[in-house]
Parts: C-alpha cells; structure tokens; sequence
C-alpha cells in the first residue's frame, strides 16, 4: 500500500494481510480526501483502522493528531510497525479495542473528523451512531458504507455529500 499526497505522499507500508480488514483502493482514499479539501491542523477518528492508511494519509496531509481503533492484534501491530517506519509515532495514538469498548471507556473526547469503514459483514449501525457523536462543531463524519444499501441516518447531522465507488460509498454527514 502507498500514501497517495502530502508530505509522505509515495511511501509504502504493509497491509495487515489479514481475512478481518478490507483496506480502501487508492481510488476511493484519494476522493474521501479530496472531498474533505484542507484538513491541516484537524484531528481525525479512524474507528475501525484495518492498515492504518486512513490515519497516515490524513497525518500525511497535514492533520495534527489521529487516533486509530483497530481489534485485530495481527493488524494492530502492523499498523504500529507502519506507524514507526513512517515517522508518525508521535502524532498518532493507537488503541488496540473494538470501537464500541473504545466508547464505552473514553468519554468526551471529541474529533474534527471522523472516518468510519466498519466491516461491511458487521455494519455495528449503533456503534456508528456513538462514533457520529464524537465530531465537533463543525466536524465531519464520513462512512463507508456498501453500495447496495441505503445509509443510515444520525442524530443531529445530515448527509453533505455521497459518492459511489463501485461496491462501495462514501457519504459525508455534518451538524444540521
């Protein structure tokens, strides 16, 4: 895999290699992030963190700090040997937990952006729900989510943008 822009754009990292993540094309990871324009200084939620290149790309890009929540020990520690190798240890905190265990220990805290790409066999539709309350004002929470199905709705937010990419979609939701 490869970060596609930024100052780390080009430089690889390994994929977990594991049956449990489903890491996003370039194609896809390129217009989530184009959709979000300039996210310099921001600070990103990646809950469900597969290979972590959700996380790096936005480091890459000039965001201040990501968190990343992955389950998957074999992916977890891929993500923190990528995360070494790529000099982002320091911008970047990895949580080895569910995202529902992660949000039923760490209250309050809260994110300029949240990026949800939850295994699309265990869509966890009210854990998605928890992790969409964890934007700012006025933050961006955006989903991957299969192309088949209708997304879902949240509290308080409302779809900005949506974008098909074959199986899958992105859609964009912000505070009404």
């Amino acid at each position: 895999m490869r970060i596609i822009a930024g100052r780390l754009k080009g430089r690889q990292f390994d994929s977990p290699g594991t049956h449990r993540t489903h890491p996003m094309s370039d194609k896809m990871r390129g217009a989530l992030f184009n959709i979000l324009g300039d996210i310099d200084g921001l600070t990103v939620l990646d809950a469900f963190g597969g290979s972590g290149a959700l996380s790096f790309e936005a480091l890459s890009r000039g965001a201040k700090h990501a968190t990343i929540i992955e389950n998957d020990a074999s992916a977890t520690r891929t993500i923190e040997q990528n995360s070494r190798e790529l000099g982002l240890k320091n911008n970047l905190k990895l949580v080895h937990a569910s995202a529902n265990n992660w949000l039923l220990t760490t209250t309050g805290a809260k994110f300029d952006i949240v990026i949800c790409d939850p295994p699309y066999g265990d869509l966890q539709i009210n854990t998605l729900r928890n992790l969409a309350a964890r934007i700012t004002r006025p933050g961006i929470f955006v989903l991957s989510y299969p192309g088949h199905e209708e997304p879902p709705s949240f509290p308080e937010l409302v779809s900005i943008k949506q974008q098909q990419y074959g199986d899958a979609q992105l859609i964009f939701y912000r505070h009404s």
